[in-house]
């Protein structure tokens, strides 16, 4: 569904990507890991087309990315959420679901008022949907500031899951939740997935990794230095010593199923 081939995003000097190939299936959730300045978001922003690549290419369901602008990315099915929630503060819960809907009925009533006037019962039913996947169903006409910090994680979460996308990248959506907020972020993942959405999960939280992904890539400077199931990752010596934070004479003989 996605791939990266010798993708590189670099600042000046600083290589933030380097060379990077990378490879997701239709169907799968796929954990992307990797120390503070890794190239995780990186990675997702040269994706989404917030920044364009230094070199390499990204192709989508088999089309090429490379030059895209974010919208064309989105109508094509590549939906994110963000490291720092960006809803819209001053509309309602339900507001924030409706403007992000994406089919093809929604793009082609051009206009804030012929969409808004032309709400179908089915629209209102996805964003139905969309409100018992966030547990908002309750708050759907309080404002997107009032909500308490879990609740914007949640929505923010809905909210892409509106885009209606094929591939959802998720940006660190566990920062700042406690375990039960992590448990419930897991299910609202592999409901996600099971409705028929790829999904990209960027995450520190070890614990929702760990437990929700088929197979993990791990970044360091730039570079992919693992790949495979969490149990090969977990392994793995350079993850150890790279993120996991085991040197080497703890971490014993180097698996190199990872």
């Amino acid at each position: 569904m996605l791939e990266l081939r010798g993708l590189s995003k670099h600042f000046g000097g600083v290589k933030a990507l380097d060379r990077l190939d990378l490879t997701i299936d239709e169907g799968e959730i796929f954990g992307l890991i990797g120390p503070n300045g890794s190239g995780k978001s990186t990675t997702i922003n040269v994706i989404c087309g917030v920044y364009p690549q230094t070199a390499g290419s990204v192709l989508f369901r088999g089309e090429l990315m490379n030059g895209k602008p974010p919208h064309q990315r989105l109508r094509a099915g590549l939906a994110r959420t963000f490291q720092n929630i960006r809803l819209f503060p001053t509309l309602t819960v339900w507001q924030n679901l409706w403007v992000a809907q994406n089919s093809p009925g929604d793009i082609a009533r051009q206009g804030f008022l012929p969409r808004w006037f032309g709400t179908t019962r089915r629209t209102r039913q996805e964003i139905a949907e969309l409100l018992e996947l966030a547990d908002l169903g309750h708050k759907s006409d309080e404002l997107a500031a009032n909500l308490a910090f879990g609740e914007q994680r949640r929505l923010e979460f809905a909210r892409a899951a509106a885009a209606r996308p094929k591939l959802l990248l998720l940006d660190e959506p566990a920062a700042g939740m406690n375990s039960q907020e992590i448990d419930d972020l897991s299910w609202r993942i592999r409901r996600v997935r099971d409705s028929g959405v790829t999904v990209l999960l960027v995450e520190h939280v070890m614990e929702l990794v760990m437990g929700v992904t088929e197979r993990i890539a791990v970044l360091n400077f730039g570079h992919r230095i693992a790949f495979g199931t969490p149990s090969e990752v977990q392994r793995n010596r350079a993850v150890q010593e790279a993120y996991l934070g085991t040197s080497a004479a703890e971490a014993g003989p180097a698996d190199g199923s990872a």
